[in-house]
């Protein structure tokens, strides 16, 4: 198993059938060349910085190894502010502020670009050239599809269902990231605001194997050797894991997001919009409970509600209390270990020879 066995692990320059997971604020430039240079595909997320942090990120995975890896940016739909919405929001948790003695913002912002309109996200793309580029949330433009493709840029995006898959399969992208129910992290649904059906990975990914061409990797709930070969015997080509890498050297979560999911919270995740404005499952914790008792229609939209969550986790860090941090995790989070990037893409390896 740890040769490549199918094209498409061929295409990507990898011998693994392994991609970690791009979680944007967690993932780091050395964790993502620990594990490209160990034989999957790392990853970074760059869809909360700008152009240039993202080069910077690039130049710093490619200072450590000249292995493959892959850049994941942000395709949603851009923010359209509701003053009303937002004014309320603030004064909810102004409460809560003034607990850790700290005051909210005093109005909220979109606090970051989608690629669907970052013509400086796209050219430094297409100037550095990363060996993957995947999509979440969405697709961007067909121009910029045609310009990355042109760049020889091997394209993925998340489907959460058949309908997004045959989006991304008319797209003409390359393979399809297939993200169940159980998955960490911010649900990749094209709509946020429309019907979820709930797909857990394995139904998932044998709907988008069965059902179109393309490539599928598997996402959601995988944490170790065993969950990546069951997902191969599942018709998959490859196995994406995000949570398993939370808690390795080279993660940059902090000491509350690290305790948390190796404490209680790993495991009761919760699916909860009210962090960010997106949907999103979370380790069990005092912010992910407050949305259980809030109405969607209440919270603003992607990503002006994130503005204040990143401002009250702040205060509240500050403060000593960090069960207010996006603290993103699968189901499987009782699963994680501690240990270096490539000591646990090791380790995957073993137990995926294991598993036969």
């Amino acid at each position: 198993m740890t040769k490549s066995a199918n094209p498409f692990l061929e295409r990507l320059g990898i011998r693994l059938p392994l991609i970690q997971a791009p979680m944007a604020g967690v993932s780091s430039p050395a964790m993502a060349a620990a594990v490209s240079g160990a034989g999957g595909l790392g990853s970074i997320g760059v869809g909360a910085v700008h152009a240039a942090q993202a080069r910077a990120m690039i130049d710093g995975i490619r200072a450590r190894t000249g292995a493959p890896f892959n850049v994941n940016v942000f395709c949603h739909k851009p923010a359209s502010g509701q003053e009303a919405v937002e004014r309320d929001w603030i004064g909810r948790f102004a409460p809560l502020f003034a607990a850790h003695r700290a005051v909210p913002p005093d109005a909220l912002t979109e606090i970051y670009r989608s690629f669907v309109e970052d013509d400086a996200m796209l050219a430094m793309l297409i100037e550095t050239r990363p060996a993957v580029v995947s999509f979440h949330f969405g697709l961007p433009r067909a121009t910029a599809i045609a310009a990355l493709r042109d760049a020889g840029i091997v394209l993925l995006a998340t489907a959460t269902n058949l309908a997004e898959a045959r989006l991304i399969e008319m797209a003409g992208i390359d393979a399809i990231v297939a993200q169940g129910w159980e998955a960490g992290g911010h649900r990749g649904v094209f709509d946020p605001d429309g019907d979820d059906d709930r797909l857990g990975t394995i139904a998932l990914t044998r709907l988008l194997v069965r059902e179109t061409a393309l490539p599928v990797i598997a996402a959601g709930g995988i944490m170790d050797g065993a969950g990546i070969a069951a997902a191969l015997k599942l018709g998959a080509a490859g196995a994406q894991l995000g949570t398993a890498f939370v808690g390795t050297d080279e993660s940059l979560a902090d000491d509350g997001y690290r305790a948390a999911l190796f404490g209680a919270a790993a495991h009761h995740t919760n699916m909860t919009r009210v962090i960010s404005g997106r949907p999103a499952r979370c380790l069990a914790n005092r912010f992910a409970a407050l949305g259980e008792t809030i109405a969607a229609a209440e919270i603003p939209a992607y990503p002006i509600a994130y503005d204040l969550g990143k401002a009250l986790h702040a205060a509240a860090k500050a403060d000593g209390e960090s069960g207010y941090g996006a603290q993103w995790a699968g189901q499987g989070a009782p699963l994680a270990r501690r240990m270096p990037a490539a000591e646990l893409v090791r380790t995957l390896t073993a137990e995926l020879e294991a598993a036969g």
